[in-house]
């Protein structure tokens, strides 16, 4: 019977020497500094919301977390970084709406913007509006789509850069509201802010965060916000879908991803310490300066974000007739 008793107790120190991984814990989490990879260079409001989120995190998270910066390329550059980095949960891409844009843009992309990476949560959402010069006579959205009806061809409409998503929520007002009208895109929100002011354009729609400065000095005025909720800032101004256009609902959002791959538990984990980060007031307030409303969500939920913004703007791109780089 001992001889017996022996020979199990060795066979089974054998299958666990020949096996070590089949009782193996799952390594500690975090077990190092954590680094999140920002497609937009240091200073704007992606930059900064990924800083406020990042002071939290680490705090929650007991190891450092690090801004790389990698701006280029439409966010390529920094996209494809994440997408090549180990999937342990410490390399995080800061996704945008530009991420979903850049994914219809482009014809060939070194990674796959739905298979590569795994979504954690969004951070926040923040406006795009419709801006007139504070002397235009159009007081509303209805005033403005009437004028545009009534000289078909003659409206122009400003945005920022081709193919950014100000251009294209430009191009989907236009669809949206059927109407015959110029989207002119400009070198960058200072531009388009002298072009209103000039009256060089009749509207423009552009991120209502960089114009708000000049419609509180009483320069620009908001006809309507382009999200499914009204402004926190701006209460007062309507929806787009409110003042009639149906179907004309764009907003820039922000979210954290990691490499496809990377452990469930470990994504579960940075969504729920993402979660409390952005129930922090100081981190609220931080945000809300930026003009970003801090909007945390599950995994799945960022993921339908992504994969639903792909479509639309895939479509909008392709109605509008925009190339494809």
């Amino acid at each position: 019977m001992r001889r017996r008793s022996t020979l199990r107790i060795a066979a089974a120190g054998l299958t666990g020497a020949l096996l070590p991984g089949l009782h193996a814990q799952p390594a500690a989490f975090p077990a190092k500094a954590l680094r999140i990879v920002v497609p937009f260079a240091a200073g704007g409001v992606g930059d900064l919301t990924a800083r406020a989120v990042a002071t939290g995190l680490a705090g929650r998270l007991g190891q450092p977390v690090v801004i790389d910066n990698r701006p280029g390329a439409g966010g390529v550059v920094a996209a494809d970084t994440v997408a090549r980095a180990e999937p342990d949960g410490h390399t995080l891409f800061l996704m945008s709406n530009g991420t979903a844009v850049t994914a219809g843009l482009f014809k060939t992309l070194p990674y796959d913007t739905l298979a590569d990476f795994t979504p954690i949560s969004t951070l926040g959402t923040f406006d795009i509006a419709v801006l007139v010069p504070a002397d235009s006579p159009h007081r509303t959205l209805a005033q403005l789509l009437a004028h545009a009806r009534a000289h078909p061809g003659q409206l122009n409409i400003g945005s920022i850069n081709m193919g950014s998503t100000q251009h294209l929520a430009a191009e989907l007002f236009k669809s949206s509201a059927a109407i015959d009208a110029q989207v002119v895109p400009f070198n960058g929100t200072p531009a388009l802010i002298t072009a209103l002011r000039g009256r060089q354009v009749d509207a423009g729609v552009e991120t209502l965060g960089p114009a708000l400065p000049q419609v509180r000095a009483g320069a620009l005025r908001v006809l309507a916000v382009t999200g499914e909720q009204r402004s926190a800032v701006l209460p007062d101004v309507p929806t787009a879908v409110e003042s009639g256009v149906q179907g004309f609902v764009a907003s820039s959002w922000n979210a954290l991803a990691v490499p496809a791959h990377t452990p469930r538990p470990v994504v579960d984990r940075l969504q729920r310490e993402l979660v409390a980060v952005l129930a922090i007031p100081t981190v609220q307030q931080q945000l809300r300066t930026l003009n970003v409303e801090p909007r945390a969500s599950t995994s799945q939920q960022a993921a339908a974000l992504l994969k639903a913004d792909i479509e639309r703007w895939r479509t909008v791109i392709e109605r509008a007739g925009i190339p494809r780089q």
